[in-house]
Order: structure tokens, then sequence, then C-alpha cells
């Protein structure tokens, strides 16, 4: 009987956890175009990747964050984005199809309207200010991944170092991931499971082509 309890109060926990406009603050996340394309985009012929555009920092998406842990999938009873919407997100996010993944995972959780989640999501992508050093990059170098913290912290005076962190994958630059209020998009200090800098003093970091 006790385990049926337990399991009973764990599932209305989680049920809990995951109601739209239920979170904490707000995960801007910012990949890296070219590195994504390098070791993932290309060989899925990604058109994020083709040489007509010049991505550099790209929106992966913002993501409503609990303190500890984060919602996901919450179910609401907004209308999906139509495809006008992902497509004229595109600019920011390198395809639609990536505006209505994090629509359905994230945006759905955030308590907004389609529009309403992507109309925010481009005014937390505009309010960084994205290094512009790694636009001048001519080849691909090896660097720590805190000189890359260090650029967003130099270019963004108002942010705390808890309040971004930056991660790789496959030996490369990953993501920028900023912490900003859901109430004006100011930042905040990220929790726990958010900062998990990468340690790599010797990442790849790959130009623009």
């Amino acid at each position: 009987m006790r385990s049926v309890l337990m399991w009973l109060v764990m599932a209305s926990a989680a049920w809990a956890q995951d109601r739209s406009g239920a979170f904490d603050y707000y995960v801007l996340a910012l990949s890296w175009s070219p590195n994504w394309c390098a070791y993932e985009g290309d060989a899925r012929g990604s058109d994020q990747c083709d040489a007509r555009h010049d991505h550099g920092w790209i929106l992966h998406g913002l993501w409503p964050q609990y303190h500890r842990g984060w919602p996901e999938y919450c179910k609401t009873a907004e209308r999906p984005p139509s495809r006008a919407m992902t497509r004229d997100m595109a600019d920011i996010m390198g395809t639609s199809g990536l505006a209505w993944h994090q629509w359905k995972k994230h945006g759905v959780c955030s308590g907004l309207s389609a529009p309403a989640y992507y109309a925010l999501s481009r005014q937390a992508y505009d309010s960084v200010v994205r290094p512009p050093v790694f636009r001048k990059l001519d080849k691909t170098v090896k660097l720590p991944a805190s000189v890359v913290e260090e650029a967003f912290l130099q270019s963004n005076p108002d942010m705390e170092p808890d309040g971004v962190t930056i991660t790789c994958r496959q030996g490369h630059i990953q993501e920028a991931r900023i912490c900003l209020s859901r109430d004006d998009l100011t930042p905040v200090p990220c929790g726990q499971d958010v900062v998990r800098d990468c340690r790599a003093r010797d990442a790849l970091f790959t130009p623009i082509r």
C-alpha cells in the first residue's frame, strides 16, 4: 500500500510540474550554426547549412525552466502555429522545422499563444548581443569553452557568470545558454541543472562559410 501511495504522490507531482505557464524563468539557447552543420547538419542535408546562408548564432529555443528541472510537452488549449508562423522564424532559427519542434516541446509550456511565444522568442534573441568576434573567423580554431563565455559576458555587461553557460558536443562548441527572467527577459542566475559548463580547453569553433 505504501509503495502505491508513493507512486501516486510522484505521479501527481510530475503532473503538476508540467502545467502550461507554471515555471520560474527562461533559458535562451543559442546554437553556433557552423558547428552544428559540421557535426550533424551537413550529413542531414539541412537547408540551414546551405552555402547561401550566413547563419552564426541561431535561436535554438526559448525554454521555460524551473529552478530544478523543466517542463516539456505541456497540455495547452492554444492552437498550434501555422506554417507561415514557423516559416517566418527560420531567419533566426535556421529552419521552420526547428521552430515547430520548439513550440511542440517548449512553447506549449509557456502559457502563451504560438504567435506570442514566437514574438517573445524573437525579443529574447534580440535582447542578447551576440559577440561579433566569432563572425570574423576565417578558419576553424581550437579554444577553451571559457573564452566563448567571456565573450558573451563582455558583450553583455548586465550578465553575470552564473547566468550564462557554454555547452560542447562532439568536440565542438555547441551552445550558449542564457538565463532570463520570465517577467522582462532581464538576465538572472541559472539553476544548478543549467550551469554545467563545458570544460574543454580545445573545443572546435568553425567559421561561417
